[in-house]
């Protein structure tokens, strides 16, 4: 728990969709656009100006401010989500109604759910263990582990 540790163990947070997860956050300062950024058959990041190319998102907690249109990116998550390549959760700093579109449509026509939260997500750093958990007001609650 490099960053966490250093910081609040726990967060609470507000859920565009509900859902738990545990994973190693894979956390950037830029913008994903799961169009044209993400190989939906692997995981891996292939937008050759991000930061991130090569790593693959794929089980890990994606932490980032939010994530970078168009509004095809639903479509690639909610494949993504169907294929097992997508992030096992994903924590935004600010809501994002594209990504909560896949996520939302995977749930529903996959019965697959990857939670997507809105918290605070400074001092969270890429290697930290999280776990995603719905409290017990229905919230979310993002913890190092």
């Amino acid at each position: 728990m490099k960053g966490l540790e250093k910081s609040v163990l726990k967060r609470v947070g507000t859920f565009q969709l509900a859902g738990e997860a545990l994973g190693s956050a894979l956390v950037f300062s830029h913008a994903l656009s799961f169009w044209g950024g993400i190989d939906v058959e692997t995981g891996e990041i292939i937008d050759h100006s991000h930061p991130g190319l090569g790593q693959i998102v794929a089980g890990r907690i994606l932490v980032m401010a939010s994530g970078r249109g168009s509004s095809s990116s639903s479509s690639v998550l909610a494949e993504a989500i169907r294929r097992g390549t997508a992030p096992a959760g994903i924590i935004l700093q600010r809501p994002d109604p594209i990504l909560a579109v896949g996520a939302i449509v995977a749930e529903f026509l996959y019965d697959i759910s990857m939670p997507l939260v809105v918290c605070d997500i400074s001092g969270i750093v890429s290697g930290d263990r999280i776990a995603i958990g719905v409290g017990e007001d229905g919230g979310a609650i993002v913890s190092g582990i």
